[in-house]
């Protein structure tokens, strides 16, 4: 056998160990195991909202009507079921929340990988933008970008990804700092490996575990920014439910008093943000190597 076909199969067991080993401490954490179910549950709402499963119609009765069973957070002030409304909202979280996360994801990995592996100039160059990004508040950045770029989701979802990718790009950068001298590299340099492989094929798979780990803080992020973007009109396009506009609606409800745009929003998306948060601890503890043996 060469060297080049033991060194490959060396490492796919390796990580194959690895990832598996993840798994078996993941499912061992109820709290990590509830709140993914939690997550499928809420992705499960949005496909039915999507899709005209759940609520397909905006039907318009009385306004303001109190809580019941056949309006669980009554109705707003054109007559519209709120938990209608909160439920359709959930498809647009989840929609900027995998949009903007996933792109901030691949440009902070990237830009990350080949400033660590390559350093020098590249290095200097990707750490001099960040710089340069990180440098502005990020509570004006946003808003800056969405009031240039307009509403909509698309736009949120653009202006998001393009202002978040820093933590990660930085964090990336120090895992292949460390990584691009360790033995497996250099073996696989020996055989002839080029740099593309070196880094997505040999040292990208090492660091993985970050990208999860980034990927589901700003999947919140992504979603507080979003609710805080429509609640300032910044955000989504007014005939899109959004849990931000409901908040919007209930500062104006309050004096009446009538809480049901914010009890519904404050509820779903705490829901979501507190799953998410709980599975990503314990998504980390599983995939940390310090806590193997644990």
């Amino acid at each position: 056998m060469s060297l080049a076909s033991t060194s490959s199969a060396s490492q796919s067991v390796q990580q194959n160990s690895l990832w598996w080993d993840a798994f078996r401490r993941f499912k061992r954490n109820k709290v990590g195991v509830i709140s993914l179910f939690t997550i499928l549950v809420y992705v499960l709402i949005a496909i039915g909202s999507a899709t005209g499963l759940l609520y397909p119609h905006a039907s318009q009765g009385e306004q303001y009507l109190p809580m019941s069973w056949q309006h669980p957070f009554g109705t707003d002030i054109f007559g519209r079921d709120i938990l209608g409304r909160a439920v359709h909202g959930t498809s647009t979280a989840i929609s900027i929340g995998l949009l903007a996360s996933s792109l901030s994801l691949i440009i902070g990995v990237v830009l990350g990988a080949l400033a660590g592996y390559f350093g020098k100039k590249v290095d200097a160059a990707v750490v001099w933008l960040y710089t340069v990004v990180d440098s502005v508040p990020y509570i004006l950045l946003i808003p800056a970008l969405t009031f240039v770029l307009g509403r909509g989701l698309i736009n949120v979802f653009i202006a998001v990804g393009l202002t978040s990718w820093v933590t990660t790009a930085r964090l990336v950068r120090g895992e292949f700092m460390k990584h691009k001298d360790r033995d497996y590299v250099l073996a696989a340099h020996a055989i002839g490996a080029g740099d593309g492989r070196k880094i997505f094929g040999h040292i990208l798979p090492n660091v993985a575990h970050l990208a999860f780990v980034q990927f589901g803080l700003g999947f919140v992020a992504a979603i507080k920014i979003e609710v805080i973007l429509s609640y300032l009109g910044l955000g989504v396009d007014p005939s899109q439910p959004s849990w931000g506009l409901m908040i919007d609606d209930a500062k104006n409800e309050l004096a009446r008093p009538f809480f049901g745009n914010l009890a519904a929003a404050t509820l779903f998306m705490f829901g979501l943000i507190l799953a998410f948060n709980l599975f990503n601890d314990a998504l980390r503890e599983a995939l940390d190597p310090k806590m193997k043996n644990k």
